[in-house]
């Protein structure tokens, strides 16, 4: 199944596969979303730009308020200027409490797949309600602390689980291994319960951690610094897909 851009989707985004096949013994190929929290601020379209010609398949994007999170990066002013410069989907991640009073704006400026904190809203049923009422793609993600359990009620409602590997709120930090386990239990209530989200990852992916992720069942790998700080970002997205 191919994204659904939705009636407000830009004229240049291009359709990728999507939704995670449950009749295969294996997951198909590793998405690699390449966060933008740890590219150059003063440059943002190019590195953009730069994400789509070195390989990345999503442009993920953290929106965090200072309230959520301890940082503060950017709102949907910013995603819809930046919506002009890549056809890749948006992959939003937002690390804002409320954030049911946002979802409208995100998806006006361009997002695809909207992803909501767990613990940062009441209301998720309703949240994840709405960003698929108006054609975008449904994520939730949860921080370390919180076990996959408290998402059964929800599973058939998601297009993505983003499982948090740090602590949300900066760039550069550690992979916290036990989060891994969180990542297989998740890719086991997939398979059980036959549902097709994909599962995606943030927090301390590199060459070194990256294949521990696909292997506990990861579909998409967020990372930042290990894409931004290297020298040739089309060979480092290859080596985050273990190629």
């Amino acid at each position: 199944m191919a994204v659904d851009h939705g009636p407000r989707a830009h004229p240049l985004h291009r359709k990728v596969s999507f939704c995670y096949d449950n009749s295969m013994a294996e997951p198909s190929t590793t998405l690699v979303a390449p966060s933008i929290l740890s590219a150059d601020f003063g440059h943002l379209a190019d590195e953009v730009k730069r994400i789509e010609e070195g390989g990345g398949d999503w442009v993920h994007l953290d929106i965090m308020d200072g309230v959520f999170v301890p940082n503060i990066t950017f709102g949907p002013p910013m995603v819809s200027t930046l919506r002009r410069h890549s056809r890749l989907p948006f992959d939003t991640h937002l690390m804002i409490v409320q954030p049911e009073k946002y979802i409208s704006s995100f998806a006006d400026a361009g997002s695809d797949i909207i992803t909501i904190h767990y613990e940062a809203t009441v209301h998720v049923h309703r949240c994840l309600s709405r960003i698929r009422e108006i054609g975008k793609k449904a994520g939730i993600s949860v921080v370390p602390s919180t076990p996959a359990s408290m998402l059964t009620e929800i599973l058939p409602q998601l297009d993505l689980i983003l499982v948090m590997t740090v602590n949300p709120g900066f760039g550069g930090q550690q992979l916290i291994l036990q989060t891994l386990n969180k990542v297989s239990q998740l890719a086991e209530m997939r398979r059980s319960g036959g549902h097709t989200y994909l599962i995606e990852v943030d927090g301390g992916i590199n060459r070194e951690t990256c294949k521990m992720a696909i292997e506990a069942g990861a579909d998409v790998l967020v990372a930042g610094s290990a894409v931004f700080d290297s020298d040739d970002i089309e060979k480092e997205i290859n080596a985050l897909k273990c190629r």
